[in-house]
């Protein structure tokens, strides 16, 4: 979320510059809602297989559409996060043309994390925690583990600015289908990691909750990751883009409103400074090596 804010545009960035620690501090708001709101879950992910050969390039764009072919009750159980990005990009839209900032700033930050989802690999599978293939605990490593183990190598820098979307479902589409082609990889490299380790080196236990849990060793998300290259890296790129893709699209359904007015202090000259300062760092990589990433010192640092 952080680093979509960089690719904003002038008369965007203020109003989100001002608040990113909302916006990065709530970015998990929708995963918490999973442990209130039973419908929650399945607007995370969406189950390819189950909707049949090479869904990924045959199924609607359009939400009703897919409803036509599948019924509203398989979508909603084997999973719609792209069809649910696109009604929450209409919520942002309304707020932006109502100029409610609270609202704005809702939306914005929910709509970036199903964004980011859309974009993990296992999100587009049913074998979504390798438990199909003895891989159980997969989607973690992926998603959690190694990113937090080999941030300080990536490189979060990007040219980027933040474009207009005159198809945003085609986008999302094309989002999930570049995550979707990289499982066949994400099953393989934990395969071949594999015959490297025995059990001892490859899992740590922990109690957790009273009971014993399975957790990868650092040691083999390492290995995991150098075979992965830079795979998590560039998903992760790709969905700074898109995010900041898609709040600009909502700004200009909305008719470009100004956002100035929402800032209640409005926007300092030494906030204007250090906005500067911070964006200079994002092109140059060096948001982590300042210690100016939000992410990374609210989780204390990863490993």
């Amino acid at each position: 979320n952080q680093l979509a804010i960089y690719q904003l545009p002038k008369s965007m960035q203020p109003f989100f510059y001002k608040n990113m620690d909302y916006i990065v501090k709530f970015s998990v708001r929708p995963d918490q809602r999973r442990n209130e709101d039973p419908t929650e879950a399945t607007k995370h992910f969406i189950d390819l297989e189950k909707f049949g050969d090479s869904a990924a390039w045959k199924m609607p764009l359009q939400w009703q559409k897919a409803v036509s072919l599948y019924t509203r009750d398989t979508l909603i159980k084997y999973g719609y996060v792209p069809y649910y990005i696109i009604v929450m990009k209409e919520n942002l839209s309304r707020a932006f043309r109502n100029k409610q900032a609270d609202s704005i700033l809702f939306y914005a930050t929910d709509l970036a994390h199903y964004i980011g989802d859309a974009l993990v690999p296992l999100h587009t599978t049913i074998n979504y925690d390798g438990q199909l293939t003895n891989q159980k605990g997969l989607h973690a490593l992926w998603e959690s583990v190694v990113p937090e183990l080999e941030l300080s190598t990536y490189d979060l820098s990007s040219h980027h600015r933040a474009r207009y979307l005159s198809k945003p479902d085609e986008a999302i589409w094309n989002a999930v289908r570049s995550g979707f082609v990289l499982l066949d990889d994400v099953f393989k490299q934990e395969k071949e990691a594999s015959t490297l380790f025995n059990d001892s080196t490859k899992y740590r236990i922990q109690i957790r909750n009273g009971r014993e849990v399975k957790y990868y060793t650092s040691a083999f998300a390492k290995e995991y990751s150098r075979r992965l290259g830079n795979t998590i890296n560039t998903q992760l790129t790709r969905t700074s883009e898109l995010i900041a893709d898609f709040w600009y699209t909502c700004w200009v359904d909305a008719g470009k409103p100004a956002l100035g007015s929402l800032l209640k202090n409005g926007f300092s000259k030494e906030e204007r400074k250090n906005c500067k300062l911070k964006y200079k760092a994002y092109r140059n990589n060096q948001l982590i090596s300042k210690n100016w990433l939000i992410a990374k010192k609210n989780a204390g640092g990863g490993e």
